[in-house]
Formats: structure tokens, C-alpha cells, sequence
């Protein structure tokens, strides 16, 4: 087993750990918040216990949480081998996190990026191991999600991706491997996407029950592009849209005002009980924003 360190215990962070943990890998999860620690347990826990309900495999919480150890110091991944950062999509977050873990972890460890828009050359360039440095798209929720995209930056190594590719093969992800552009294939389309639906909404055209539901009865989607939004987190969509504004200097690419007035306002979607919709842990109830 691969010992993983997981930096950032937020949605995405949490999910990384549960699906490492689950599939008999030790896992080091940092994070700068102790709440967000605790946040990260419980929703492992609550995770674990509903999976099978969910459709997932039958998992044991104890055990699955006895291979993950939390921390508040980056120095707690000293001799973890594949280091997965998964913090807040900000440069300066990153441009600020990176030089530290590549003081903290040993020589011969492999970073990988989860992010949603930076191109992963950019971000391999804060660091003195760009030929260790590898990205991959983890998609929300990551235990139920099959597959992931794999970008290899501008100097990565052979070695490093084969190492990530035998990573991911272990906790059951199809790696899907695209070049390394802003957005990648995946969210260079999806943020589009919902960007242009929450202007539908911002403009009065149609509340956001009725878009997903154009997407879902017209198209077969199972699920509605602002419902998406609320499962990957309104925040996240904001930013990672800015990304893709600010890398490629494209109108296309403008922010929806209604996307920067839910994020001031804390309706992130799901993880903070209202976005799109509202939600009390049962099923969501349409809202206007």
C-alpha cells in the first residue's frame, strides 16, 4: 500500500481520503483548520455508514478512519510517498502552499494536483520537482465517481505518471488522459455550462428547478447543471470560472454576478445547506437565490 498524504480536508479533500482509506491505503490528511479536520471525520464517517445505501460498497467507518491521520503541520507528510493537494482553487493559495510541502516531504515524492482549471506546468513550477509532479481531475463525490482525468505537465516524468496511473488503478479510477490546457476537457466545457445556466436564472428566463429540468427530461442528464453546481460547490464554480477568465482573457468566460453574490452570501450548495436549491438531509427544495 502507498502511504498518501491529502492536503486540504474540505469536499473534495475528504473524498480523496475516504476513497485512498478505503482501499487499504494509509492516508496523512493535513489542514491548516482543525474544524475542518473535524468536519473531514464526521463526513468520512456519516459517508461510510450510508454507503451501501447509496449503491456503494459495504464499508466499516471504524475502519475505514483507522487508516487516516490527521494534522494540522505540513511536516506530517515527511514520509508519505504520493503527496494529493486539494485545496481552495486560488493561485495564491497554491503560489503560497507549494514552495512549504516541497520543503516538508522527501526528495522522491510525487505531487499531485487536484484542480478543476490551473494548468498543472504552472503550478509544477512552484516546486523543484516539476518531473514529479502530476495532475489529476478528481470528480465530486469522489468514492462513487469511476473515473478521473490524468495531466501530465510539461516536464513529467514517465516514472511519475506510471506511479500516479498504478495510484488510482488501486482505488478503482479509470485514468482518462488529456494535455495540459486551462480547464482541461472536462471543466472547460461543464463551467461553461453552468455559468450560462445561472445567468438564465440571474436574468429571469427560468428558476434553476426548471433549467435542470430542461436538462434533464430534454437531454437525459441525470443531473440538472446547477444541481451540479450545488454538488461541486457554487465557491468552486466561481472560481474555477475565473481561472478560466483570467488564463484566457475571453469574455465567455465571465463570472455570472448571481454565482459572486451566492458565494459572498455562504450559499455554496450542498455543503453549507443552500445554493440552488435548499437542502435539510432529505431531498432539495427549489429556491430563488
Amino acid at each position: 500500500m502507498t502511504n498518501v498524504g491529502v492536503v486540504g480536508s474540505g469536499v473534495m479533500g475528504a473524498g480523496v481520503a475516504q476513497n485512498l482509506a478505503q482501499h487499504g491505503h494509509p492516508v496523512v490528511l493535513v489542514d491548516s483548520d482543525p474544524d475542518a479536520l473535524t468536519r473531514a471525520r464526521e463526513t468520512i464517517d456519516r459517508n461510510c455508514r450510508m454507503s451501501r445505501f447509496l449503491g456503494g460498497p459495504d464499508l466499516d467507518a471504524e475502519e475505514v478512519l483507522g487508516r487516516i491521520t490527521t494534522s494540522e503541520d505540513l511536516t506530517a507528510l515527511a514520509d508519505t510517498e504520493v503527496v494529493i493537494e486539494n485545496i481552495t482553487e486560488n493561485w495564491d493559495l497554491k503560489k503560497d502552499l507549494y514552495p512549504r510541502l516541497d520543503a516538508a516531504v522527501r526528495d522522491d515524492a510525487v505531487f499531485v494536483a487536484n484542480t478543476s482549471a490551473i494548468p498543472i506546468t504552472r503550478l509544477a513550477s512552484l516546486t523543484r520537482r516539476p518531473q514529479r509532479f502530476v495532475g489529476v481531475h478528481f470528480m465530486n463525490p469522489v468514492p462513487m465517481k469511476p473515473a478521473v482525468e490524468i495531466i501530465p505537465g510539461e516536464h513529467t516524468s514517465d516514472e511519475a505518471l506510471a506511479t500516479v496511473r498504478t495510484l488510482l488503478d488501486s482505488i478503482g479510477k479509470k485514468a482518462i488522459p488529456v494535455n495540459d490546457a486551462c480547464g482541461f476537457v472536462s471543466n472547460r466545457v461543464l463551467m461553461l455550462t453552468v455559468n450560462e445556466a445561472a445567468f438564465l436564472v440571474h436574468e429571469g428566463v427560468a428558476d434553476a428547478a426548471t433549467v435542470d429540468e430542461v436538462f434533464r427530461s430534454c437531454f437525459g442528464h441525470p443531473m440538472g447543471p446547477l444541481e451540479t453546481a450545488d454538488l461541486i460547490g457554487v465557491d468552486t464554480i466561481l472560481h474555477s470560472v475565473e481561472v478560466l477568465h483570467d488564463h484566457f482573457a475571453d469574455s465567455k468566460y465571465r463570472p455570472c454576478p448571481l454565482l459572486k453574490r451566492m458565494t459572498d452570501a455562504g450559499h455554496h450548495g450542498r455543503k453549507t445547506g443552500r445554493g440552488f436549491y435548499t437542502y435539510d438531509g432529505a431531498a432539495p427544495a427549489p429556491t430563488t437565490p
